[in-house]
């Protein structure tokens, strides 16, 4: 969890802060596209088009100023539950491509569950307040999606 804040002096009640949660989660996929031949899977994910799973890691970033009655920005437990019940319930120890109805159809990658997470998770918080989500696939690779890249 990590706050960013830039200002060396008094808060002014104008000041947009960053406030992020990162989750992780394990899941299983495979990077397939039904309408390509398994040659042409093969050639375009290599071994990815095997069935394989990663400990994947969420960031998810909210952007405001920050609440004089209760020094939040968004309360981090809430924002918390919100992922939680949004996305992790029903991907969390899933196979990304049979079990997940919502993800039915997508070829999942870092990119496109980054996009179908920032979908999800975006009606559910304050309206404009959702800045960013970083999917980390590995140590090595992240997807990032926002309005404001």
């Amino acid at each position: 969890m990590g706050i960013l804040a830039v200002s060396s002096g008094p808060m002014s009640s104008s000041a947009t802060v960053l406030v992020s949660r990162r989750e992780t989660f394990n899941a299983a996929h495979v990077l397939r596209d039904p309408s390509l031949s398994d040659e042409e899977n093969w050639r375009v994910y290599g071994k990815c088009a095997n069935l394989h799973g990663h400990n994947y890691v969420l960031e998810v970033v909210v952007a405001g100023e920050i609440d004089p009655a209760t020094g939040y920005v968004l309360d981090l437990k809430l924002l918390s539950d919100v992922i939680s019940t949004q996305i992790l319930e029903d991907v969390d120890h899933r196979n990304l491509n049979t079990d997940v109805p919502w993800l039915a159809g997508l070829v999942p990658t870092a990119e496109n569950l980054a996009v179908a997470f920032w979908d999800r998770l975006r009606s559910k918080l304050p309206a404009g307040s959702l800045r960013t989500v970083r999917l980390w696939e590995t140590d090595k690779n992240w997807a990032e999606v926002g309005e404001r890249l």
